[in-house]
């Protein structure tokens, strides 16, 4: 049994890192954010000012810090960076342990094996799941730390062991660590605890300590990575005062909804495409916990607060309309799966506390027909969501993996098919610049440019030395004095879009126009990506 779930891990692992090499390697298709992180971490390591805060504060710190070591070896393999595959090499574990974690519910909760087997297949091979676990985003951490979260609830719910409320506690921490959404994870999780622990003890204090316990780690994360922040930055909140931060981007981009009904029925949407019975489960487990007096379902109410959260940031216009958001979705609904089927006996603790409970299985129970139909309602949705992960309405930044994945599928409008295709592109214009300049043996601090579009050059190429950066401590003293210090090229795109919080750009308005008498233009290269900029480069005058 112990080989179990080692075995699960490992062999979704080699799942995830196969078909995140296949779209890497393969097709050549990468995402953009994955990417970016891959280009901090790249900063902190390797550039000409290597130093730890180079990795930035706009988003929380994990899915960079945890590419670390892989990223150190790209001074030797470039291609590690390059393709991407340090992001990748996080998220396929990570996934694969979310999957395990799923697997582990169902079996501690005592269901049948085929069922448990069932439920772990049908969530691990989810078509958003596989992409997720396989493309270096930070979703793949978030979800492995909330549902581990959810299953140490589930158990604290049983055995009253404060080890399982610890370990909780620690894994909404790190969530919050890969994204800031966990916040609203914790503080419901942090409600839900202290309201089932009164219930037992009717001790207000017992059931604040407890409250306390599974709150206190998301509370140091947030603060110390806030108050690093603001000693560093001078902002505590920069993903919300940076021109780099998300309401910048989403100002800039033109992103972001403008409320209402049409913004809630996008969020219903999406939750309905990757999901489509979580209705009929959340219905179903309401009305047999009620029967049974079992609270263990409550603990999807963690989930349920994620996809809340999400749902209310679209509303009011603070986040971008992506499908991935709503990801946690596929284990709400897995897990409630689960929750159909009542436990019988205790969980296995070491140190069970004094209100542990064990249930016997309740005669609605007995049968295959419940875990079978519960079964048939997870197996249903799933190519709705994978044809809804190819519809561009529903999924703007899936919907590319048409041109890859599934090509002639499908009567594809010509311009879509070509959308698609330059999606695909989308950094292929930056690799090239990133092998010119590579080519011309430039020494230290030769180029100057900002990282705001130029991320997929700092990921690619084999010299990150040669560029001047704005995570450099130097870069303002040399953006105002480029020659003085030794630039010899300048990297500039045009003031729209994100381009106006490009650096260059706010210093020298007319930079990209005509060098604003700094440089002439060597090159100009017209990007073959979508919603990506046009290049120029310009030789710095003596």
């Amino acid at each position: 049994m112990r080989t179990r779930p080692a075995a699960i891990f490992w062999v979704f692992t080699a799942l995830y890192l196969a078909a995140g090499l296949y779209l890497a390697l393969g097709e050549g298709y990468l995402q953009g954010d994955a990417l970016s992180r891959v280009a901090d971490t790249r900063a902190a390591l390797l550039s000409r000012d290597p130093h730890l805060a180079a990795i930035g504060f706009i988003f929380t710190p994990l899915t960079a810090l945890a590419q670390l070591p892989l990223v150190g070896l790209s001074e030797w393999f470039p291609a590690l960076t390059r393709w991407s595959l340090t992001a990748v090499a996080v998220s396929a574990p990570a996934m694969a342990g979310a999957v395990t974690q799923v697997h582990a519910i169902a079996r501690e909760r005592a269901c049948p094996s085929w069922f448990t087997w069932g439920v772990t297949l049908v969530f691990g091979l989810h078509p958003m799941i596989v992409y997720y676990g396989a493309n270096g985003m930070s979703e793949a951490l978030f979800v492995f730390f909330v549902v581990w979260a959810v299953r140490r609830i589930i158990r604290w719910m049983s055995t009253d062991d404060v080890h399982d409320l610890m370990v909780a506690g620690f894994a909404l921490g790190m969530a919050y660590l890969a994204r800031y959404d966990a916040l609203a994870a914790s503080g419901t999780a942090t409600l839900l605890v202290a309201a089932v622990s009164y219930r037992r003890s009717r001790r207000p204090e017992v059931a604040i300590l407890d409250g306390v316990v599974l709150a206190a780690p998301t509370a140091l994360a947030f603060l110390a990575w806030a108050a690093t922040s603001w000693l560093v930055t001078g902002s505590a909140l920069a993903q919300f005062s940076s021109r780099y931060g998300n309401a910048a981007i989403l100002e800039q981009s033109g992103g972001g909804s403008t409320g209402g009904l049409s913004a809630m029925a996008f969020s219903l949407a999406e939750i309905v495409v990757l999901a489509p019975a979580l209705g009929v489960l959340v219905m179903w487990c309401a009305v047999l916990s009620a029967r049974r007096r079992d609270p263990e379902p409550l603990a999807a109410l963690v989930l349920v607060a994620v996809l809340a959260f999400s749902a209310l940031t679209h509303l009011r216009g603070m986040t971008f309309p992506f499908l991935r958001f709503y990801i946690c979705a596929i284990p709400l609904i897995a897990i409630l799966a689960v929750f159909t089927l009542p436990r019988s006996g205790g969980m296995r603790t070491r140190r069970p506390g004094a209100r542990a409970v064990d249930r016997i299985r309740d005669d609605l129970g007995r049968g295959v027909a419940i875990p079978v139909v519960a079964l048939l309602l997870l197996v249903a949705g799933v190519p709705v969501s994978g044809i809804a992960m190819l519809s561009p309405s529903l999924s703007q930044e899936q919907h590319a993996l048409h041109a890859v994945v599934v090509p002639e599928l499908g009567d594809r409008p010509a311009e879509l098919r070509l959308e698609q295709e330059a999606i695909v592109a989308s950094f292929d214009t930056e690799r090239r610049i990133a092998d010119y300049l590579d080519t011309l043996g430039l020494p230290e601090g030769a180029v100057l440019m900002d990282t705001v579009h130029g991320f997929p050059i700092i990921a690619s190429t084999a010299r990150p030395e040669q560029f001047v950066i704005p995570s450099d401590r130097d870069f303002v003293e040399i953006l105002n004095d480029p020659a003085a210090h030794g630039v010899q090229f300048l990297l500039t795109v045009p003031a729209e879009g994100r381009g106006t919080s490009d650096a260059l750009n706010l210093r020298y308005p007319t930079v990209h126009e005509n060098g604003a008498q700094l440089g002439a233009l060597d090159f100009e290269v017209v990007n073959s990506g979508l919603d990506r900029p046009t290049w120029r480069l310009w030789r710095v005058f003596d």
